[in-house]
């Protein structure tokens, strides 16, 4: 079995190592590389949110609301809670007629380090909107109102908005209620855990579907990468840099996922702690194996030059000197 893992380092030593299990497969579900466990059964978090936000566009809510491309990729986001997140947040609340009181997802400190730093020195009080899953909730609140279903309740299991949103996850699965465990999310919400291999199916499927959801999922994300994740995240500046190559988004919990459309290929890893720092390099060692084999056949190069930063992040001590770094040992099993 081929392994992957993340070392974090310390004046040139391994301190410690974070294995990663990851999948790459193609549209029909075939594996074509892999490291660890490819069929981890793990909870997709955040990394489910294009297809939750699929419904918005399927359904109309989002015609009949107004939601474009900025709404629709705020709805697929995991904001780091910055003024133009949590304004356009309450614009999808009020084009719908609900309020803010209304979110079901609480507040927590941003996913922005500086945007935490400032609210904190500030003393605002953060309510729902500053969760990084207010414009999911926005979104299935926007949905309840299309439908005329209750608006009390909608993230809870049982609620219609969440049948329908569970429906729509396994449509592009492809899993039955046998391979989906259900849960509850940071937010509040149902999450879905299921295999690697699966979500990587479904990736592989939204970035190649010609279904107009998807389309205009895909295009939203790639045309405001900035609204999916915030100021110097990779989900945003992966995208910035691969716009319509990649398409990316991060889960909790070390989770990552992501589509190459012209590759016809999805990829799920699941850095096995959970340590959130190491999925960003993960991934990027992933999408520049997968380029470097399967891109040479097709033409296909990433311009990753830029996103170092995020390929082998330093890490520092208290007075902000560089003491080590995140670095990627290990490489993919191509079938």
């Amino acid at each position: 079995m081929s392994s992957l893992s993340i070392e974090s380092t310390r004046s040139g030593i391994a301190e410690s190592v974070h294995r990663v299990s990851v999948v790459v497969t193609d549209v029909s579900g075939r594996a074509v590389a892999s490291a660890g466990d490819s069929e981890r059964m793990t909870y997709w978090r955040s990394s489910a949110k294009p297809f939750q936000a699929l419904p918005l566009v399927m359904d109309g809510a989002a015609d009949r609301w107004g939601f474009g491309t900025r709404e629709l990729a705020l709805a697929c986001a995991s904001h780091s809670s910055e003024p133009v997140h949590r304004e356009l947040a309450e614009a999808m609340l009020r084009a719908c007629g609900c309020e803010e009181s209304q979110l079901a997802c609480g507040p927590h400190p941003p996913l922005s380090a500086a945007v935490a730093e400032e609210a904190a020195r500030t003393g605002v009080k953060l309510t729902p909107k500053w969760s990084n899953c207010s414009g999911k909730h926005s979104g299935m609140l926007a949905l309840a109102r299309h439908h005329g279903w209750p608006t009390q309740g909608y993230e809870r299991l049982g609620h219609p908005v969440q049948e329908r949103l569970l429906a729509e996850v396994r449509r592009w699965t492809g899993l039955g209620p046998e391979g989906l465990h259900l849960g509850v999310d940071g937010c509040t919400a149902v999450c879905f855990a299921l295999p690697l291999s699966a979500m990587a199916t479904a990736y592989a499927r939204l970035g190649t579907s010609e279904e107009a959801g998807a389309r205009r999922v895909r295009e939203a994300m790639w045309a405001h990468p900035e609204l999916v994740a915030g100021t110097g995240r990779l989900c945003t500046e992966l995208m910035a840099a691969c716009r319509g190559t990649v398409l990316a988004k991060v889960g909790a919990e070390g989770v990552y996922c992501a589509a190459l459309p012209a590759l016809g290929l999805g990829v799920a890893l699941k850095v096995e702690d959970g340590d959130g720092r190491c999925s960003p390099p993960a991934l990027l060692a992933v999408l520049r194996q997968v380029a470097a084999k399967r891109g040479a056949e097709t033409g296909l190069t990433l311009p990753l030059e830029g996103l170092t930063h995020h390929e082998e992040p330093v890490l520092r001590n208290t007075r902000g000197e560089v003491m080590g770094s995140l670095r990627v040992a290990g490489e993919l099993r191509f079938h």
